[in-house]
């Protein structure tokens, strides 16, 4: 034959038998529907249940630009020694995940008490509005970690009253809460909007609605444990990868709740960074407001003064030579004057750098100081004290980081130490080189009238003053117009907006409840059906098996083995009446008949299937002898209420030669049995010695049918010594029952016994199997054998499906 041709009818077989496997499956799943209806109510109840008592979870996201190389003041400026800005933007992430960050925006938030209503399964949070309002007094100890009811009855009036059994007890000063019981209170009725006092709880509850009567459940949050909720919660990732727009996410059980504290946290953010920014100016303008203090009224005394001598002495105008005198003065004196300023500023850097306040420094450029090399260093040093700032929200002195910025640090500081010791020198110098300017000057001021020079005097004292004052409030204005020009670096590019809920997933847990009840009756029919090691499915059977199947019979409880004399018209019988039928076409003709009936094992209905076939062919009138010749556990004897007291193994073993004194009536017509008699020593050697084939050759004189009832092949030996004996041989292989090597055993029978009239009887098959026309013979369930008429409608339908 041409293998091209071999091939298409060979997937052709395939497809048949993939479709007869998908066929087989659903007929399983029909046979159960019951219990797949009931895994399906169970899940799809238990994820209703799911949706519905859930807590909500909801998410929220915001948008925030982060800028990689901003000023050298940015709070938040962690920029690494290198240039990575990946790098940069890790630990913009990490801080705004951190405490501090998330302790600055709840600050501005008042997530510390919430409220709740009691739902069935739940209770419901009310935000941002709810029927009272309660103040904390923080200072106060105060009860945290339980609920705490308050129910009213009127407007003026409530009461307290805790519902758990167990509290925490935290106070002002200590982080962690100390558990407490249930407390008690003495007096239980309390006004609205007045403060409650009592040793472990101090607030004030005021009635906000309409309401006159209602209850809600209070549950006081500590700021500790709010700061760990938000910090670890919330979620950052930059928008795009290598962008420095970050997206900033939270799941809250409110959505608006989600949303104020990502807009919160980012404004905290931009008010920090801010701050840091103005920090230079606000430390200029506060140096500067020392200096202007009292100078003012010291400037307005010498004003009046001025004034009241002119008045008094009548002199107004000095003389060209006094005024020239004065000019000289008056620029000495301001030049003296900014000197000094200088020198006081640089003894007080010396002190802040001695005890290290960095961010109580002045920028030199803001007083006037234009030293090119000082103000590098300071911004150096300002620059260096702001990474160790943000540095220090996340991580500990001891980390590499930290102490790589304290060793830069402290070398800028020796730094500028060294060089304020030459401008402190320097300044000293110039200093007393202007006071001996002055001196000079002075002596020329002395040749002037006497009126003169006390009008000089006053006059150089008063613009003195003015000059000093006139720098100073010209200086603190620059630093306030600095401070007011600051922007933050960062921006929010898109507040806060609830993008849904995320838990419970509704449709999701529809889905999974839909596959999981479908799916583990599934799996139950496919582990059932394909790890199982019985033989379950006829087609499995047919492929693994080298003999054909010639009958399958149904499986149905018994009180007895004698199902074809007691239910004639049952479907067991006529699985019978169809075997009988069908072994018309096997065994010969016109001459009597040895069929032979083994199994495998122990168990599979060998016995019962011999006492029945036996039975039906004594029902078509032929003279039928039933043959116990398993002489280890007879079982005849029983169902024909037969003495097993002599029989087979009086026969083989010679204590009897009559086989007709052996032979026992069943009081049934046309049917004989030779039981197997008493259990001998040495059954395989009985059944071997010769006596066994006469035997069988006298009483087919006698008898047309001759059925052996033997030992299941798989146990003993015996049996293969009567395979030549027999016309037909079947094999019993019993649903669920028959482990699949037996088949092998069978097949490897066949083969080395060259057994030609080998059939099986594939029994005790299931009786729904049996109704879709799964085995062999008639078809159970189509009317007549069992009373019931073919259904109508769909289930008809579906039935002539699986049966095509």
């Amino acid at each position: 034959m041409n293998p091209q041709q071999i091939y298409p009818q060979n997937q052709l077989e395939e497809e048949e038998d993939g479709l007869y496997q998908l066929k087989s499956i659903l007929r399983r799943l029909w046979r159960i529907w019951y219990w797949v209806l009931f895994s399906l109510m169970v899940f799809v109840f238990g994820a209703f249940f799911l949706n519905r008592y859930s807590p909500r979870v909801y998410r929220s996201s915001a948008q925030f630009f982060v800028k990689q190389e901003g000023s050298g003041f940015n709070l938040f400026d962690v920029r690494s020694f290198g240039n990575n800005s990946e790098l940069d933007i890790t630990n913009q992430m990490i801080i705004m995940r951190s405490r501090p960050v998330a302790a600055l925006a709840l600050e501005k938030l008042h997530f510390e008490v919430e409220y709740h209503v009691e739902g069935i399964f739940r209770k419901t949070e009310l935000y941002p509005n709810a029927p009272i309002t309660a103040e904390v007094d923080w200072k106060h100890p105060q009860l945290v970690g339980g609920d705490i009811l308050i129910q009213w009855s009127d407007k003026k009036y409530y009461s307290i009253s805790f519902p758990e059994e167990n509290y925490g007890l935290t106070h002002a000063n200590n982080v962690a809460a100390q558990a407490i019981k249930k407390p008690v209170l003495e007096a239980n009725n309390f006004a609205f909007g007045e403060w409650v006092q009592t040793p472990f709880i101090r607030i004030k509850v005021s009635l906000t609605s309409g309401e006159n009567q209602g209850r809600i459940l209070l549950k006081l949050r500590n700021r500790e444990s709010l700061i760990d909720q938000y910090a670890s919660s919330l979620e950052l990732k930059p928008v795009e990868r290598s962008s420095s727009i970050l997206e900033l996410s939270i799941n809250s059980n409110l959505t608006q709740k989600g949303i104020d504290y990502l807009n919160a946290l980012m404004e905290a953010y931009l008010e920090n960074e801010l701050n840091q920014k103005n920090r230079t100016a606000s430390n200029t303008v506060n140096f500067i407001d020392k200096q202007l203090s009292g100078l003012a009224d010291t400037l307005n005394f010498i004003e009046n003064r001025l004034e009241a001598f002119r008045s008094a002495n009548r002199i107004y105008n000095i003389s060209s030579e006094g005024s020239t005198v004065f000019d000289r003065l008056a620029e000495l004196d301001r030049e003296l004057a900014q000197e000094k300023l200088k020198r006081e500023y640089y003894r007080n850097l010396q002190n802040y750098l001695v005890k290290e306040h960095y961010s109580e420094i002045i920028v030199p450029s803001g007083l006037g100081i234009e030293d090119p090399i000082l103000n590098n260093l300071i911004a150096n040093l300002l620059e260096l004290q702001n990474q160790k700032a943000s540095l220090m929200t996340t991580q500990k002195e001891a980390s590499p980081a930290v102490r790589e910025v304290n060793r830069k640090l402290e070398d800028l500081n020796n730094s500028i130490r060294e060089l304020l010791v030459n401008v402190d020198e320097n300044s000293a110098f110039l200093i007393r080189d202007l006071e001996n300017r002055i001196g000079q000057i002075d002596l020329e001021f002395s040749k002037l009238p006497s009126k003169e020079q006390n009008l000089l005097r006053i006059q150089r004292e008063f613009s003195f003053s003015e000059n000093i004052y006139s720098f100073l409030a010209q200086k603190r204005a620059e630093a306030a117009i600095t401070k007011a020009s600051n922007t933050p670096s960062n921006k929010i590019i898109e507040y806060a907006r609830g993008t849904g809920m995320i838990s419970p997933q509704v449709k999701k847990n529809y889905v999974i409840a839909l596959v999981l009840g479908l799916g583990i009756p599934l799996l139950i029919v496919l582990a059932n059906l394909y790890l199982s090691d019985k033989v379950k499915d006829v087609k499995e059977l047919e492929r693994k098996l080298k003999i054909p199947i010639l009958a399958s019979i149904a499986f149905k409880k018994l009180y007895s083995d004698l199902i074809v004399f007691n239910e004639k018209n049952s479907g067991i019988t006529e699985s019978f009446r169809s075997m009988r039928a069908n072994l018309n076409f096997v065994l010969p003709k016109d001459k009597s008949a040895v069929i032979l009936i083994t199994s495998n094992a122990s168990g599979e209905g060998k016995t019962f299937c011999s006492i029945n076939l036996a039975s039906v062919y004594s029902l078509s009138g032929k003279k039928t002898i039933l043959i116990g010749s398993d002489l280890r556990i007879p079982k005849i004897a029983k169902d024909f209420k037969l003495k097993n007291e002599k029989g087979l193994s009086n026969y083989l073993s010679g204590q009897e030669t009559n086989v007709e004194a052996l032979i026992q009536a069943t009081g049934f017509d046309n049917l004989d049995i030779l039981l197997s008699g008493p259990i001998p020593p040495n059954p395989s050697e009985l059944i071997g010695n010769g006596m066994m084939e006469s035997l069988i050759h006298g009483l087919k004189q006698q008898y047309d049918v001759i059925i052996l009832d033997t030992p299941p092949i798989g146990m003993v030996s015996e049996t293969l010594e009567m395979f030549p004996l027999a016309d037909a041989i079947f094999f019993v292989v019993r649903y669920d029952y028959t482990l699949k090597a037996g088949i092998e055993h069978i097949n490897q029978l066949k083969t080395s016994q060259k057994l030609q009239n080998a059939y099986i009887i594939f029994n005790a098959v299931d009786e729904k199997e049996m109704y879709y026309n799964y085995g062999y013979g008639y078809g159970y369930g189509n009317g007549g054998y069992y009373g019931e008429g073919e259904k109508a409608g769909m289930l008809r339908k579906l039935r002539k499906f699986f049966k095509a």
